[in-house]
Protein backbone atom coordinates (compact mmCIF):
# COMPACT_ATOMS: atom_id res chain seq x y z
CA UNK A 1 0.00 0.00 0.00
CA UNK A 2 1.19 3.48 -0.88
CA UNK A 3 0.36 6.67 0.98
CA UNK A 4 -1.40 9.19 -1.27
CA UNK A 5 -2.85 12.69 -1.18
CA UNK A 6 -5.65 13.80 -3.47
CA UNK A 7 -5.60 17.57 -3.96
CA UNK A 8 -9.02 18.84 -5.00
CA UNK A 9 -9.07 21.87 -7.23
CA UNK A 10 -11.03 25.01 -6.29
CA UNK A 11 -13.22 23.67 -3.49
CA UNK A 12 -14.61 25.76 -0.65
CA UNK A 13 -13.24 28.96 -2.21
CA UNK A 14 -15.51 31.99 -2.07
CA UNK A 15 -18.55 29.82 -1.38
CA UNK A 16 -18.08 27.80 -4.57
CA UNK A 17 -17.82 24.02 -4.97
CA UNK A 18 -18.67 23.42 -1.32
CA UNK A 19 -17.61 20.01 -0.12
CA UNK A 20 -17.72 19.32 3.62
CA UNK A 21 -14.46 17.63 4.60
CA UNK A 22 -16.21 15.05 6.82
CA UNK A 23 -18.26 13.98 3.79
CA UNK A 24 -15.12 13.83 1.63
CA UNK A 25 -13.39 11.58 4.17
CA UNK A 26 -16.49 9.35 4.38
CA UNK A 27 -16.53 9.14 0.57
CA UNK A 28 -12.89 8.04 0.66
CA UNK A 29 -13.74 5.23 3.06
CA UNK A 30 -16.65 4.11 0.86
CA UNK A 31 -14.26 4.00 -2.11
CA UNK A 32 -11.97 1.66 -0.18
CA UNK A 33 -9.24 4.25 0.39
CA UNK A 34 -7.61 3.04 3.60
CA UNK A 35 -7.27 5.49 6.46
CA UNK A 36 -9.05 8.22 4.48
CA UNK A 37 -8.95 11.56 6.27
CA UNK A 38 -8.84 15.20 5.32
CA UNK A 39 -6.60 18.05 6.28
CA UNK A 40 -8.01 21.60 6.46
CA UNK A 41 -10.96 22.69 4.35
CA UNK A 42 -9.12 23.29 1.07
CA UNK A 43 -9.77 19.78 -0.26
CA UNK A 44 -6.93 17.49 0.79
CA UNK A 45 -7.73 13.78 1.09
CA UNK A 46 -4.99 11.61 2.63
CA UNK A 47 -5.21 7.81 2.33
CA UNK A 48 -3.36 4.66 1.35
CA UNK A 49 -4.15 2.43 -1.59
CA UNK A 50 -2.63 -0.20 -3.84
CA UNK A 51 -4.12 1.57 -6.88
CA UNK A 52 -2.04 3.81 -9.17
CA UNK A 53 -2.27 7.55 -9.68
CA UNK A 54 -4.42 7.64 -12.82
CA UNK A 55 -6.85 5.05 -11.47
CA UNK A 56 -7.19 6.99 -8.20
CA UNK A 57 -7.66 10.31 -10.00
CA UNK A 58 -10.52 8.95 -12.12
CA UNK A 59 -12.10 7.08 -9.20
CA UNK A 60 -12.14 10.17 -6.96
CA UNK A 61 -13.25 12.63 -9.66
CA UNK A 62 -16.12 10.34 -10.73
CA UNK A 63 -17.19 9.71 -7.12
CA UNK A 64 -17.18 13.43 -6.28
CA UNK A 65 -19.32 14.16 -9.33
CA UNK A 66 -21.78 11.40 -8.37
CA UNK A 67 -21.87 12.43 -4.70
CA UNK A 68 -21.80 16.22 -4.92
CA UNK A 69 -23.10 16.87 -8.44
CA UNK A 70 -20.11 18.81 -9.71
CA UNK A 71 -16.98 17.89 -11.63
CA UNK A 72 -13.95 18.80 -9.52
CA UNK A 73 -10.43 18.39 -10.81
CA UNK A 74 -8.25 16.15 -8.64
CA UNK A 75 -4.46 15.95 -8.65
CA UNK A 76 -2.93 12.94 -6.93
CA UNK A 77 0.54 12.69 -5.39
CA UNK A 78 2.22 9.83 -3.58
CA UNK A 79 3.75 10.36 -0.15
CA UNK A 80 7.21 10.04 -1.74
CA UNK A 81 6.40 12.69 -4.37
CA UNK A 82 5.17 15.12 -1.73
CA UNK A 83 8.28 14.52 0.37
CA UNK A 84 10.36 15.22 -2.75
CA UNK A 85 8.40 18.43 -3.38
CA UNK A 86 9.20 19.60 0.14
CA UNK A 87 12.89 18.69 -0.29
CA UNK A 88 13.10 20.48 -3.66
CA UNK A 89 11.59 23.78 -2.50
CA UNK A 90 14.08 26.42 -3.62
CA UNK A 91 13.33 28.62 -0.59
CA UNK A 92 13.23 26.35 2.46
CA UNK A 93 13.93 29.22 4.85
CA UNK A 94 11.13 31.49 3.61
CA UNK A 95 7.91 31.59 5.65
CA UNK A 96 5.73 28.69 4.52
CA UNK A 97 2.69 30.92 4.16
CA UNK A 98 4.52 33.08 1.59
CA UNK A 99 5.64 30.23 -0.66
CA UNK A 100 3.01 28.47 -2.76
CA UNK A 101 3.26 25.23 -4.67
CA UNK A 102 1.13 25.07 -7.82
CA UNK A 103 0.61 21.39 -8.59
CA UNK A 104 0.08 20.37 -12.22
CA UNK A 105 -0.64 17.06 -13.93
CA UNK A 106 2.17 17.54 -16.43
CA UNK A 107 5.67 18.96 -16.55
CA UNK A 108 5.02 22.64 -15.84
CA UNK A 109 5.91 25.60 -17.98
CA UNK A 110 6.13 29.32 -17.35
CA UNK A 111 4.82 30.06 -20.82
CA UNK A 112 2.25 32.84 -20.78
CA UNK A 113 2.99 34.05 -17.23
CA UNK A 114 1.81 37.66 -16.91
CA UNK A 115 1.82 40.48 -14.39
CA UNK A 116 4.84 39.18 -12.50
CA UNK A 117 6.20 41.92 -10.27
CA UNK A 118 7.96 40.91 -7.04
CA UNK A 119 7.07 37.21 -7.26
CA UNK A 120 9.82 34.69 -7.93
CA UNK A 121 8.94 31.45 -9.73
CA UNK A 122 10.83 28.17 -10.01
CA UNK A 123 9.91 25.00 -11.88
CA UNK A 124 9.69 21.64 -10.17
CA UNK A 125 8.94 18.21 -11.63
CA UNK A 126 5.16 18.61 -11.75
CA UNK A 127 4.82 21.82 -9.79
CA UNK A 128 5.71 25.48 -9.84
CA UNK A 129 7.09 27.07 -6.70
CA UNK A 130 6.06 30.69 -6.16
CA UNK A 131 7.67 32.99 -3.61
CA UNK A 132 5.28 35.86 -3.03
CA UNK A 133 7.85 37.88 -1.09
CA UNK A 134 5.97 40.02 1.38
CA UNK A 135 2.59 38.50 0.56
CA UNK A 136 0.16 37.63 -2.18
CA UNK A 137 -2.69 39.99 -1.28
CA UNK A 138 -1.77 42.57 -3.92
CA UNK A 139 -0.38 40.17 -6.50
CA UNK A 140 -1.79 40.25 -10.03
CA UNK A 141 0.30 37.25 -11.12
CA UNK A 142 -1.35 35.11 -13.81
CA UNK A 143 -0.03 31.60 -14.42
CA UNK A 144 -1.97 29.89 -17.24
CA UNK A 145 -1.42 26.33 -15.96
CA UNK A 146 -3.23 27.30 -12.76
CA UNK A 147 -6.50 26.77 -14.68
CA UNK A 148 -6.03 23.02 -14.37
CA UNK A 149 -3.71 22.91 -11.36
CA UNK A 150 -4.19 23.60 -7.69
CA UNK A 151 -2.03 25.44 -5.19
CA UNK A 152 -1.16 24.91 -1.54
CA UNK A 153 1.19 26.89 0.65
CA UNK A 154 4.37 25.22 1.86
CA UNK A 155 3.04 24.87 5.41
CA UNK A 156 0.20 22.75 4.05
CA UNK A 157 2.46 20.78 1.67
CA UNK A 158 4.83 19.93 4.55
CA UNK A 159 1.95 18.73 6.71
CA UNK A 160 0.39 16.70 3.89
CA UNK A 161 3.75 15.03 3.20
CA UNK A 162 4.11 14.20 6.90
CA UNK A 163 0.60 12.73 7.12
CA UNK A 164 0.93 10.70 3.91
CA UNK A 165 4.29 9.22 4.89
CA UNK A 166 2.81 8.11 8.22
CA UNK A 167 0.20 5.86 6.51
Amino acid sequence: MTGWVALLRAVNVGGNNKIPMAELAALGWRLGLHGARTYIASGNLIFSSAMGEEELKKLIEDAIQAEFGTRIGVLVRSAAELADTVACCPWPDRPGNRVMVLFTDDVPTLEGVRHQTGEVLALGKREIFIDYGEGMAGSKLVIPVSKTGTARNMNTVRKLAELAVAL
